[in-house]
């Protein structure tokens, strides 16, 4: 079964969300790092947050994205998240 629009949009942006609350948690580990892994950590929680943005503005350009253009803007969120997903999980397997 395919999801509408709207299930799609509102399933991506809990996802998102769920991203950053996760994004947080890490970031409040980072003060329990030492000084010098601690640089590096925020260094790489600062391009995780940038592919956040990235996701959550890609999401608003799908939100208004018209039929002609939908299922391609879809292809376009759907790397964008799988990215994301991609780098978090390798963010936490390094710290």
């Amino acid at each position: 079964m395919t999801m509408s629009r709207d299930e799609y949009t509102a399933k991506l942006k809990l996802e998102l969300d769920e991203f950053n609350i996760e994004m947080q948690e890490l970031e409040s580990k980072s003060s329990e790092a030492k000084a010098d892994a601690r640089a590096n950590y925020k260094s790489e929680l600062l391009k995780l947050r940038n592919q956040s943005d990235k996701a959550i503005a890609k999401l608003e350009q799908l939100r208004d994205a018209g039929d002609d253009s939908w299922d391609q803007m879809v292809k376009e969120v759907d790397k964008i998240r799988h990215a994301f997903v991609h780098s978090i999980n390798y963010f936490k397997a390094q710290f």
